[in-house]
């Protein structure tokens, strides 16, 4: 560092978009003007998203780049750092590794929600692992992901990346992704804090919450994989809290962050958060001032680049910081490059790409689909027997692939994506026949009549209905990536930008529904969707009810296994189901007083519920010093998961803050007619992340 201008120095904490930075014809790749020229005068400490395909960034399946091909474009850039700059430092590149790397050709898994409806550490711990390998492989060395924010008001459009409510699941299921993602790569915990409680459901609104919520509610998970899965890096939310911007916030940054949890990595800002200082949140009188204010709380890494590749040094040359204040942020960044090897060994084997998509990394994703759907209703029609001879498959979210991926995804080849219809289809175990019925949003895209003369034929009905977050190339999008709201009626109604102020099933969803079920015909409803949504038509009238989430590329083979009783629901809600908006929120462990004139306060499906094709009975709780334990009988006809699922009020001297607490859980395979003690080793200072001393 000593060898080191201040315009490299400002180099290694800048992290510019690189989707640009290449050109591609045929099997010809080479990199771009605007590459070598910047590398040439500021020679870059990272870059995100070279590899990214997605409306946003103007990538097809075509233009985007191959498995194979990204790993020979990265070694290349690579190796112009390291030979064609002057102190030939390797670089860092960043990828966006939600639910699965956002790039052509690489497994799709369900998202967060979806994930963490599993609440199954173990398997997640393999997804981290299969998206850490695949990006690597290509040539990255850090993915953005997990989502940690703790999501209460479904309104907000983003709670389809999340892990739900509760900070305890969030932490342990975090937690279980970063271990699997950091045995290749570096994981970034996103976003912190307190992004999931957005005032009036819009994104990166003000979180109105104060230092006690903060500490219990919104920074255990973020503590949990900072200590227990030594989380390499943390990425800084858009949000305020109580005034003060997440990017400016030196008592979250280094007084919690690096003091109080010990963390040693790397932290980035969001894409152009620390413009955001000076540009929206009015914090920085110019751009100079707004990287001196990150800078100085402990943003180390500048996403987007524009203040730290243009303006730090201007910053420091008017007093706002002092040369240490950038050497500390590039002493973070060089010595992650060391840990990772990156000046040893900075390429990557090209032919690595072969495991990028394989079929054993598919067959993980639907593993993780079946385990994430969740069965809210049943009067006995599942799973279906063998008098199911002919199937009537209906809905806008039936036969389409991309609605059931959600938003972070990357353009796809259908050969690789099982819709829903496909799936059924697939099964061979009816005759199937499908009508759309109409579209999510677009009310002129609709043929309902056609819906119910399918539906009439038929033994029973496959209800698809539900949401989308799949961008297009018809949206417009902000400087962020995030989707921007406008005339054009895509499906989108969730993802990125698209918050509501309803939960209500857009277009003419509902009037599809009703039609279908005044036939009186058996029908299965089932919802593809990216946040709680508006189900109490379907809990009334549907004689089955499956909630998926967005369930990934194996969606479609999860549902038909399902359907047919090979493989028993055991997917758990992470988050509540509303009865309506008006009782938003509504998590689980938030103090109730009481009823509302208009209904219960009560959701309509509670956190961790759902329900499964056999029978779970329990025994007495036992308590034994340190130890919890409980009996569990699996009284039905099948094998069945269960998660048992233990709850702790609390008692805070001073404070009230919740009225029960998830203190731990752990998932069962039970074979009919088995029983299982299950025992979980409680000690108070396990409990103690979730209770904090009085704040004065």
């Amino acid at each position: 560092m000593s060898q080191m201008t201040i315009e490299e120095k400002c180099g290694q904490l800048t992290c510019p978009i690189g989707f640009n930075y290449y050109g591609k014809e045929g099997d010809s790749i080479w990199l771009a003007d605007d590459f070598t020229g910047v590398m040439d005068t500021l020679p870059l400490g990272s870059c995100w998203a070279v590899l990214r395909a997605d409306p946003w960034s103007r990538k097809t399946v075509e233009t985007g780049l191959q498995p194979s091909e990204s790993a020979r474009l990265l070694n290349k850039m690579q190796r112009y750092a390291v030979e064609n700059t002057r102190l030939g430092i390797p670089m860092l590149f960043c990828e966006e590794t939600p639910h699965g790397h956002m790039a052509v050709g690489t497994t799709v898994f369900p998202t967060g929600i979806g994930m963490a409806s599993t609440w199954d550490p173990e398997l997640l711990e393999n997804v981290g692992e299969v998206m850490g390998r695949e990006i690597r492989a290509q040539g990255a060395h850090v993915g953005y992901g997990p989502v940690l924010d703790i999501a209460r008001d479904p309104r907000w459009s983003r709670v389809e990346e999340t892990m739900g409510e509760d900070p305890y699941l969030s932490g342990v299921l975090g937690t279980a992704i970063v271990k699997g993602m950091q045995k290749h790569v570096v994981a970034t915990l996103k976003h912190l804090a307190a992004y999931g409680v957005p005032q009036g459901g819009h994104n990166a609104a003000t979180a109105d919450v104060g230092p006690n919520r903060l500490k219990h509610d919104y920074l255990p998970a973020f503590e949990m994989a900072v200590k227990e899965g030594h989380a390499g890096s943390v990425m800084t939310a858009y949000n305020t809290i109580d005034g003060v911007p997440c990017t400016a916030n030196g008592w979250l940054l280094h007084e919690m962050l690096r003091q109080s949890w010990g963390f040693k990595g790397v932290v980035f800002s969001d894409l152009n958060a620390v413009n955001a200082l000076y540009a929206t949140h009015h914090v920085a009188a110019d751009p100079a001032e707004a990287a001196a204010l990150a800078l100085k709380a402990g943003v180390d890494i500048d996403l987007g680049g524009y203040n730290y590749g243009g303006f730090l040094k201007e910053a420091l040359q008017r007093g706002l910081i002092a040369e240490s204040d950038i050497d500390r942020a590039v002493r973070h960044v060089l010595q992650l490059k060391m840990d990772l090897g990156l000046f040893e060994n900075p390429y990557v084997e090209e032919e690595g790409t072969v495991i990028v998509g394989c079929d054993e990394h598919t067959d993980l994703a639907w593993n993780v689909a079946k385990k994430s759907a969740i069965l809210l209703k049943n009067n006995g029609l599942l799973p279906f027997d063998q008098a199911v001879k002919k199937v009537a498959v209906i809905g806008p979210n039936a036969d389409n692939m991309y609605n059931q991926l959600g938003d972070y995804t990357a353009p796809q080849d259908p050969d690789r994506i099982v819709t829903m219809l496909e799936g059924i289809k697939a099964k061979g175990m009816a005759e199937v026949h499908y009508a759309k019925g109409c579209a999510v949003r677009d009310e002129n895209d609709a043929d309902i009549e056609e819906a119910v003369k399918t539906a009439r034929s038929a033994d029973v009905v496959v209800l698809v209905v539900g949401g989308s977050s799949a961008r297009d190339f018809k949206t417009s999008y902000e400087d962020t990536g995030a989707a921007i709201v406008d005339e054009y009626v895509s499906d989108m109604d969730c993802g990125e930008g698209f918050d509501r102020s309803s939960l209500r099933l857009l277009g003419r969803q509902e009037e599809l529904m009703r039609s279908i079920y005044a036939l009186g015909k058996p029908v299965v409803t089932v919802y593809i969707c990216g946040r709680p949504m508006d189900m109490n038509l379907a809990s009334e009238q549907s004689d089955a009810l499956l909630l998926m989430w967005y369930p990934g590329m194996e969606g479609g083979s999860a549902l038909a296994d399902i359907l047919w009783g090979d493989y028993t629901p055991s997917g758990k809600l992470p988050i509540s189901i509303p009865r309506s908006v008006g009782q938003i929120p509504v998590y689980h462990s938030q103090p109730v007083t009481g009823d509302y004139v208009e209904e219960s306060s009560k959701p309509l499906y509670p956190f961790g519920y759902g329900l499964s094709y056999t029978k779970f009975e329990y025994g007495e709780l036992e308590i034994n010093g340190d130890e919890v334990a409980v009996t569990v009988t699996n009284v039905g006809p099948v094998d069945g998961d269960e998660v048992v699922q233990l709850y702790a009020h609390e008692n805070t001297p001073g404070l009230v803050l919740s009225s029960e607490q998830l203190v731990a859980f752990q998932r069962v395979h039970l074979i009919a007619g088995e029983t299982q003690k299950v025992s979980f080793p409680i000690k108070m200072e396990g409990l103690s992340r979730f209770c904090i001393a009085h704040q004065d």
